[in-house]
């Protein structure tokens, strides 16, 4: 027990904590926006792109999560005029950038001659690195998210139910589903060194996924969501650092187990 509690005597612990609880915030409402809107294979994508931005900016030796921003942004704006330049359905031209950013995050991965800590820090995450910086900013994104949420309640409701719809109603639906992609990249960025980038969407989608099984009340949905990506990272980071095991498979982990509850729990 003594040497459990003894864990809250480290300041790199503690920083880790208050970022696990910004993550599971932030993942869980972008979550639900993701789940909703019926973009999943979008927000994979994008969290890919987002990894791939990250590894380029870290062999670039520039700021690889602003690589990693820019990166993953550029091809959520990118997927409606691409589809329609090559005639086709957004399905195909997310499928080709999730190709393009998996095979260009491992082209720059192999060319990799040291820093190699800092490679595999982006690929599996670590909570236990961070830095001071990193909590201000997810404060700052985090604080920013809640308030959209809040503020824009129910045009995000109304693109829920569609989009064209919206339009005729009045609502800004380009102006909200660009500020949602906004953040979605901002979170997914900030999040890449702590969670990792092949586990980041995983985060934000089973604890969404998790909280739908069990509700299908928005402002509900949204508190379970964030409730179960908060436990997720909360306990994943005392598991891992207890057993020194990866942080953010561990997360993920602790994620696919309380999925599986929801599901027993939805039978009965």
């Amino acid at each position: 027990m003594f040497e459990f509690l003894d864990f809250f005597n480290y300041s790199f612990f503690n920083r880790a904590i208050i970022l696990s609880i910004l993550a599971g915030i932030s993942c869980g409402i972008i979550g639900v926006w993701v789940l909703l809107l019926n973009i999943p294979f979008i927000g994979v994508t994008i969290a890919h792109c987002a990894f791939a931005g990250a590894i380029i900016g870290l062999f670039l030796g520039i700021n690889p999560i602003l690589s990693g921003f820019i990166f993953c942004l550029l091809s959520a704006l990118l997927i409606n005029p691409m589809s329609k330049r090559i005639k086709s359905q957004n399905n195909i031209t997310v499928s080709l950038l999730f190709s393009f950013s998996i095979a260009i995050a491992f082209v720059f991965a192999g060319l990799f001659k040291e820093h190699l800590t800092d490679l595999f820090t982006f690929f599996w995450g670590n909570l236990l690195i961070s830095s001071m910086n990193d909590v201000v900013f997810n404060i700052i994104v985090t604080a920013i998210l809640i308030l959209f949420a809040i503020s824009f309640h129910r045009g995000i409701i109304a693109l829920f139910f569609n989009r064209e719809i919206s339009k005729s109603c009045g609502i800004p639906e380009t102006f909200v589903f660009t500020i949602m992609l906004l953040l979605i990249c901002s979170t997914i960025s900030l999040n890449l060194k702590s969670i990792g980038g092949l586990l980041i969407y995983s985060l934000i989608s089973l604890p969404a996924a998790t909280a739908y099984k069990l509700t299908y009340n928005l402002k509900t949905m949204y508190l379970l969501s964030v409730l179960f990506a908060v436990s997720a990272c909360v306990i994943g980071l005392f598991i891992s650092t207890f057993f020194t095991i990866p942080v953010g498979a561990t997360i993920i982990l602790v994620s696919c187990f309380m999925f599986f509850i929801s599901l027993f729990y939805k039978k009965v």
